[in-house]
């Protein structure tokens, strides 16, 4: 085991005591932690949603508190000379409109000749897998998913000593996933490399060194990864954190089990019906559905490659988008005429982006903004019960930006759980959490359909779609191409070709 505090000349960064809290906390995020990582190591930061992994990166690049003041304190600080940051949300990262001039800003802080950018970037771009036939794109127009892999294609063209990546593949398909993470293995030989991340099987393999914290920060194990594993498996399971395996165990477990002998059939109503229906960003066409039926008490997973339109299909579905065709949403037909002035109603959307969400300064604020008709007793009520369930932060003051990503997504969820919602929709709810978060929002959902509630979920998690979902949408280059109803589903059978 490392003890966290070498000083070696060979070390790429350095942290001792740190101590650190968020303005209007009581408790500390690090109590005298120390880390330090030698010069190529490439490292894995593993540990439950929410204690303090990413703030950690940050602090060991120096955005914490050079860029982003915290309250903090450090025996010992030494940062890296150089290094390159891939942020949770891509949309942080951007300083330019469009894809090409966003990879020429770093070219031209490198001092690279006009003549020899073209070429870079092209190349940089087909090492992440970002496909585009006009790189003069707004970025604005990409998904999520591309945004993630603009985002590590303008880090990798800095080519720094030090790279931190939080969550790079989060949003990714799983092609996409194995792609980035070849491309990040290629790319970064002789590179040290600090990781945060919940899809740890790409990488289990690959990565010297595991560092094992508990929800408060703290570090519990040090080590190799097969040491990690192997030796801390009871810890890896107490902290709802991911492990090679852990699919495996949960579905051998009493909590699934109970779920699939309680899994009752859909009900024969139809709840939403779309014929011909297109979504449109601006004039053009995003995605395209000739005919499809949900029927009251399904789970829908859709899945499909980064940018095939499923997003835009959850907003389309919303009248977020311009569309055109026939939309039947609980018997109500939403019609070109009326649909400026007659908006779906049982209907809510989880966002891919949890932060676009967010309308007030507080947790509690957003747990009850959107109820109505009760008292304030049992809004409060409902608010506490929303923290307990989703475990999220107890403090009355703390702000939704101010969570972690995981923590984020979670209150996004909690948000979208009214009395008047029978169809909700959920664009990646998943990603960033740990394990048991992860479980505990299935089973949640889960416990949601059987009552009675309708679930449309885009998910890139073929686990997901091959153990709760009962159907599954798949979309392609912007049009639903299949919709199949299943009564169980061989994981064989999930696949993006």
């Amino acid at each position: 085991m490392k003890d966290g505090r070498t000083n070696h000349q060979n070390t790429a960064f350095s942290i001792e005591k740190l101590r650190l809290k968020f303005p209007g906390e009581d408790s500390l995020i690090f109590k005298d932690l120390s880390i330090s990582v030698e010069k190529g190591e490439k490292v894995l930061l593993l540990g439950p949603s929410g204690c303090g992994k990413s703030t950690l990166l940050q602090v060991a690049s120096g955005i914490v508190p050079n860029s982003f003041e915290l309250p903090m304190k450090a025996e010992t600080l030494k940062l890296p000379n150089s290094w390159g940051f891939v942020f949770q949300d891509p949309d942080t990262q951007f300083c330019m409109p469009y894809v090409d001039e966003e990879l020429a800003f770093v070219l031209e802080n490198l001092n690279v000749p006009r003549e020899d950018m073209r070429t870079l970037i092209d190349a940089v771009l087909q090492r992440v897998g970002l496909h585009m036939t006009d790189i003069h794109t707004s970025i604005s127009e990409l998904s999520q998913g591309m945004k993630q892999r603009l985002a590590l294609a303008s880090v990798l063209l800095m080519e720094p000593d030090v790279l931190f990546l939080d969550e790079p593949s989060a949003l990714l398909d799983p092609e996409g996933t194995k792609q980035i993470w070849d491309s990040i293995q290629a790319a970064t030989a002789e590179q040290t490399v600090v990781i945060v991340e919940h899809k740890i099987e790409q990488i289990a393999g690959w990565i010297d060194r595991v560092v094992l914290f508990n929800d408060d920060g703290e570090i519990l194990a040090d080590g190799l990864p097969e040491s990690i594993f192997n030796d801390f498996k009871d810890e890896l399971i107490q902290y709802g954190i991911w492990y090679p395996g852990v699919w495996n165990d949960y579905l051998n477990s009493d909590a699934y089990r109970t779920l699939s002998e309680e899994r009752s059939p859909s009900t024969a109503l139809e709840v939403l019906h779309g014929e011909y229906f297109n979504g449109y960003r601006g004039k053009k066409s995003v995605i395209h559905v000739a005919n499809a039926s949900i029927t009251k008490g399904s789970w829908v997973t859709i899945l499909g490659e980064n940018g095939s339109g499923k997003s835009s299909l959850l907003l389309s579905f919303m009248q977020l988008l311009k569309t055109s065709g026939t939309l039947e949403v609980n018997g109500n037909q939403i019609t070109q005429k009326k649909r400026r002035k007659v908006l779906p109603t049982g209907l809510s959307l989880v966002f891919q982006n949890p932060e676009l969400q967010f309308v007030t300064n507080s947790i509690i604020e957003e747990l009850t903004i959107s109820l109505q008709g009760i008292s304030s007793t049992e809004s409060t009520q409902h608010a506490e019960d929303m923290v307990k369930l989703f475990n999220l932060p107890a403090s009355e003051n703390r702000h939704p930006y101010q969570l972690s990503i995981g923590q984020k997504r979670r209150l996004s969820v909690a948000t979208a759980l009214t009395s008047t919602t029978d169809i909700l929709l959920l664009d990646e709810p998943t990603f960033g959490q740990d394990a048991r978060n992860t479980f505990a929002i299935l089973e949640k959902l889960e416990a949601l359909r059987t009552n009675g509630m309708t679930i449309v979920m885009v998910t890139h998690d073929l686990e997901i779609a091959a153990h709760f979902a009962t159907d599954l949408w798949k979309v392609v280059d912007g049009r639903l191409v299949s919709c199949t109803r299943q009564g169980g589903v061989n994981d064989a059978q999930l696949v993006y070709a």
